[in-house]
């Protein structure tokens, strides 16, 4: 599981998971048409390293590492790697968008709705989409994006999951559904 070190700046600590691990971001740039930039070349080595952060921590671990960058410009990177199919772009609910290299593939995130830790999950059936809608509408379906939402083990371990509502952090659907029923 990759863990955001604070829910202020969004980086994920380092992730041991090698399906995120950008090698050789020259050649994936030059493969995906992209010209080859300092900047791009350090927004695909930190999410590489911090899979599942914001672009503010993105850009904040760029600039450690280039030195001045605007945040702008690392919005344009993201943008273009994700346009490109390098850098995937994951919007949990009540939350700042995260980005990820892991892109080859259809897998799906768990949320930890205390501390907000990012995760990885496999699909659970090898084929793309691995869920398959009972009506598409007409609809040619060829992804099937799921978020689940819970407690990681170190939150649970604290018993973090008091059911306080912290700041960017999704509350479960039962407790939203209660706080409006009582507001009115």
């Amino acid at each position: 599981m990759t863990r955001r070190t604070g829910a202020e700046d969004g980086l994920a600590t380092p992730s041991a998971d090698p399906r995120h691990h950008v090698a050789d971001p020259r050649a994936r740039l030059r493969a995906a048409g992209l010209r080859v930039t300092a900047p791009r070349q350090a927004v695909l080595g930190v999410l590489g390293e911090h899979p599942h952060s914001t672009a503010d921590a993105v850009a904040s671990a760029v600039r450690r590492r280039l030195g001045s960058v605007s945040t702008q410009a690392v919005y344009d990177v993201l943008a273009a790697c994700v346009d490109a199919g390098l850098v995937r772009r994951i919007e949990p609910a009540g939350s700042a968008a995260r980005y990820e290299t892991r892109t080859g593939d259809n897998h799906h995130h768990v949320v930890c709705r205390s501390c907000g830790a990012t995760a990885d999950v496999d699909c659970v059936v090898g084929e793309l989409p691995c869920l398959t809608p009972s009506d598409t509408g007409g609809f040619v379906v060829d992804e099937a994006e799921v978020v689940f939402w819970g407690t990681c083990p170190s939150c649970a371990a604290r018993g973090a999951d008091d059911g306080a509502v912290r700041p960017g952090v999704r509350r479960p659907v039962a407790a939203l559904h209660e706080s409006h029923h009582h507001e009115r």
